[in-house]
């Protein structure tokens, strides 16, 4: 489509030659349909297909770990109609704890395989994501990345796939709502980690591309006391501050902003974390810009409304990572539906697959397996306990597509 192929003449504009886009979206891509519709009714056998979630369950992000599950549990009773079976086939879901530690995950997923797993989700943390996509490749089965965002997962190989967002979108919302970049200086302000690198990377190649210097100010994961770094930044005095930052010190780092200026100095942009998140922007929120990946009532479609009816029912709320478990049950109906042991045709059966979800239209793209969706931009009302976010615009899944990234096996 005309839009199609006008965005990506954007893309290969704003990105950087590492990650120059390659090709144009599959032109073949499947209809909009419901999960687990299709070849599931003519499935034959029942034996039950076995499903390991591989996730934070306890460790730094056990937060997103839990939003992660409750909305992988709404998802498969949504997407199976309240039986957890597809084509006569039961899914049968094994959790296991990775507790943020890859060597955990990792054999946790060996074990899960040599018991004869043939879908691997989870992934709450990007470093574990990395270490999980050759296993799957290597055992030659699905493995559906979850809130884990970073650029590295797409493309990895032909059975990996994503269910959450990756930083470049966060990058590229970040650019549809700054503007004109042209001879400002950017800091991005980000933990030491893989998912930290992934958003430096993603906005030099973004931002730097328009002719902005951007630099970053990287702090270890471990670290408590936020002011240094927090100094570091309004030292730089940048005309942009692009925060990239996950796990319980978000608080620390705001409050670190907020007392040592960086907030009036700079315009600050950063992710619209969860819920818990929101009252330490305090009186500063407003001179925040927000970029949403989700937040309750965000996207009002019908999917939504169902996510939200089943999460509360159970006892949750629906939060930053909640879809991207619900997201990851459809797309295992999906898979199960088109069959219940062979993998390359699970795979054949997600490429391509447009289908409606709780944030809009999705779409699986073909060549790379990234997951495209709509974004948000928002902003704080309120402040402290009362702060609530507030949509300011949706911004569709064509415009804020990452390059395209050919499969790399």
């Amino acid at each position: 489509m005309p839009a199609h192929r006008a965005h990506l003449r954007r893309t290969r504009i704003l990105a950087a030659a590492a990650l120059t886009a390659a090709a144009l979206l599959a032109s073949g891509c499947a209809e909009a349909g419901t999960a687990g519709s299709g070849s599931a009714d003519d499935q034959k056998g029942t034996a039950a297909v076995k499903v390991g979630l591989v996730y934070s369950k306890t460790g730094p992000l056990a937060a997103y770990g839990k939003q992660y599950i409750e909305g992988f549990r709404a998802g498969l009773d949504h997407a199976t109609h309240g039986t957890g079976k597809v084509g006569g086939h039961t899914i049968e879901i094994t959790e296991r704890d990775d507790a943020g530690d890859a060597s955990k995950a990792v054999a946790a997923a060996k074990d899960l395989i040599g018991k004869g797993t043939k879908i691997l989700a989870g992934s709450t943390d990007s470093g574990i994501a990395l270490q999980m996509a050759p296993l799957a490749a290597q055992n030659k089965v699905l493995f559906i990345d979850g809130p884990a965002a970073t650029d590295a997962v797409t493309g990895s190989n032909k059975y990996t796939f994503r269910s959450g967002r990756q930083s470049y979108q966060d990058t590229l919302t970040a650019a549809a709502m700054l503007g004109d970049a042209k001879g400002k200086k950017v800091t991005v302000l980000a933990q030491d980690s893989t998912f930290g690198q992934a958003n430096v990377d993603a906005v030099k190649a973004v931002l730097g591309a328009e002719g902005a210097t951007v630099s970053s100010v990287l702090a270890p994961p471990s670290a408590t006391d936020l002011t240094p770094f927090a100094r570091q930044v309004k030292s730089a005095a940048p005309d942009l501050v692009f925060v990239a930052w996950a796990g319980a010190t978000a608080p620390a780092l705001w409050t670190a902003l907020d007392q040592q200026g960086v907030l009036s100095a700079s315009k600050v942009t950063t992710g619209l974390a969860g819920t818990a998140s929101y009252p330490v922007f305090g009186a500063g929120s407003e001179k925040i810009t927000f970029l949403a990946h989700y937040f309750a009532g965000a996207a009002g479609t019908d999917v939504e409304k169902a996510m939200t009816k089943s999460v509360e029912r159970a006892g949750g709320t629906p939060d930053l990572f909640t879809p991207d478990g619900f997201t990851a049950a459809q797309m295992i109906v999906r898979a199960v539906g088109a069959s219940a042991d062979d993998t390359d045709a699970m795979v054949k059966s997600l490429e391509g697959w447009t289908f409606d979800g709780v944030k809009g239209e999705l779409r699986i793209r073909a060549e790379d397996h990234a997951l495209l969706q709509p974004m948000f931009e928002a902003r704080l009302k309120g402040s402290g306990k009362t702060a609530e976010p507030e949509l300011v615009r949706t911004l569709p899944l064509d415009k804020v597509a990452p390059p395209v990234k050919p499969l790399a096996g």
